[in-house]
């Protein structure tokens, strides 16, 4: 009797014995946290669905100011429920200041209010991206080499006045370096001169997770355009807000702000 209940139970439950496991990312503000799990099983983060890859990948990210915890649940076939709480560490962040800015960059004026509130448009739509590419869950690479300048999280106080955190890191180079994409992906968005950024490229890499390269001199990929991990995408430039030549890059997970350094490990 009871070797006829065991196999009952294996035969019922087995699948609820592989238990996702999270294979990448620390719970620390600012981190992309990548797991796996049977893709035929359901994956909750706080509550909210989350896709799996086939090959049975899923990520999130944890935003700059997110505390608490992360309640991690997976549900098979059967209803059966496995439940991990995380809890968030929380950091402590810079502070830069910056001078010298053109004013309308720190104040803009009514008019151009209106065409930043059309570039975040454009931003917005290319970050909500949800495809079904799965080149999150390979690693990333440096853009390019250069000396870093500005880091994400830094509260920045520009011409004197107290702005948005900086939710990048800024890396110094010459104008001209070549920038390269940090992974495959697909361009969503391909933009010359827009008002904060200049020239500006977002690519998604699957599931939410974008990179996006700004202040470019050269945009050279088209939006929509397959670009592989290493292919040069642009050129190094001081378009948009900016008081020198550098390459503003960062990593989203939908519209939660990643930090680079944690993923490419800087």
């Amino acid at each position: 009797m009871k070797i006829f209940l065991l196999i009952i139970y294996i035969f019922f439950f087995s699948e609820n014995l592989y238990a996702f496991e999270i294979i990448k990312g620390n719970f620390t503000q600012g981190s992309l946290i990548i797991g796996k799990e049977d893709p035929k099983k359901t994956v909750l983060i706080n509550k909210k669905k989350i896709k799996i890859s086939e090959q049975g990948y899923f990520v999130f990210g944890i935003n700059y100011d997110q505390t608490g915890s992360v309640k991690v649940e997976s549900i098979d076939n059967n209803n059966l429920k496995l439940m991990k709480s995380y809890k968030i560490l929380k950091r402590k962040y810079d502070i830069q200041k910056i001078d010298g800015l053109p004013e309308n960059m720190v104040t803009p004026s009514e008019e151009e209010l209106k065409r930043i509130e059309r570039d975040n448009e454009l931003i917005k739509q290319a970050k909500e991206t949800d495809s079904n590419l799965s080149f999150f869950f390979t690693s990333f690479e440096k853009p390019l080499e250069g000396t870093l300048t500005g880091v994400y999280g830094s509260k920045r106080i520009l011409n004197g006045q107290t702005r948005t955190p900086h939710f990048g890191i800024d890396i110094s180079a010459p104008k001209g370096t070549p920038v390269k994409s940090s992974n495959d992906g697909i361009v969503r968005l391909s933009e010359k001169d827009l008002y904060f950024t200049g020239g500006t490229i977002l690519i998604d890499h699957g599931h939410g997770v974008s990179t996006v390269y700004s202040h470019l001199d050269e945009v050279l990929v088209k939006k929509d355009a397959v670009v592989q991990k290493g292919q040069v995408i642009g050129k190094v430039g001081a378009t948009g807000r900016v008081t020198g030549p550098h390459l503003d890059f960062r990593i989203n997970w939908f519209d939660i702000r990643i930090d680079p350094r944690l993923v490419l490990n800087y």
